[in-house]
């Protein structure tokens, strides 16, 4: 579902793709190619949240700001694993947020990392860029090879793969 909130009204391209069952509220902006899975909720109701383009939201991932703080900013070429909480803080450029990781407030993660699946992100916390990191709190584990920051875009272009899919799907569903 895709509602306005005090005013806000979310915007989103027509080449991304937004689950019927997914929530974007309010102050929401989504960059070209950008897509928002199943039960994912997007809640831009108490600060902005941006997501750049060619990222993706997955299933049952939740972005949220906090009031008067700090707002969800997402670079281009993000993923957002299933499950993951990504409160009011940033992602730079080409990262993968693992399954059921949380980014809680003024977070802030460099360009190319990767967060693992699990980990807790504490607030304040800034990563470096292309930095790998895992653990309840997160910790920097080691830096990222070129390797790895090709599985990244990999991610992120498959999920370009089913947005296109999608796309084409939705105009046969009733």
């Amino acid at each position: 579902m895709i509602r306005s909130y005090q005013g806000h009204t979310p915007v989103i391209p027509s080449t991304c793709y937004i689950d019927l069952s997914a929530q974007v509220i309010g102050d929401v902006v989504l960059g070209e190619h950008s897509s928002v899975w199943m039960n994912a909720v997007v809640r831009g109701d108490v600060h902005s949240i941006r997501i750049g383009s060619h990222s993706n939201v997955q299933d049952c991932a939740v972005l949220h700001g906090m009031r008067y703080l700090y707002p969800v900013v997402v670079g281009d070429w993000v993923t957002i694993g299933h499950n993951a909480t990504v409160h009011g803080c940033v992602i730079e450029d080409a990262c993968l947020i693992g399954m059921g990781a949380a980014l809680l407030n003024n977070v802030r993660i460099g360009e190319g990392s990767i967060v693992a699946a699990g980990a807790v992100i504490p607030e304040d916390t800034v990563i470096p860029r292309c930095s790998l990191v895992a653990g309840v709190p997160g910790k920097v584990l080691r830096d990222l090879t070129s390797d790895d920051r090709e599985m990244i875009l990999k991610y992120a272009r498959n999920y370009l793969d089913y947005v296109k899919i999608y796309l084409k799907e939705q105009k046969n569903w009733k």
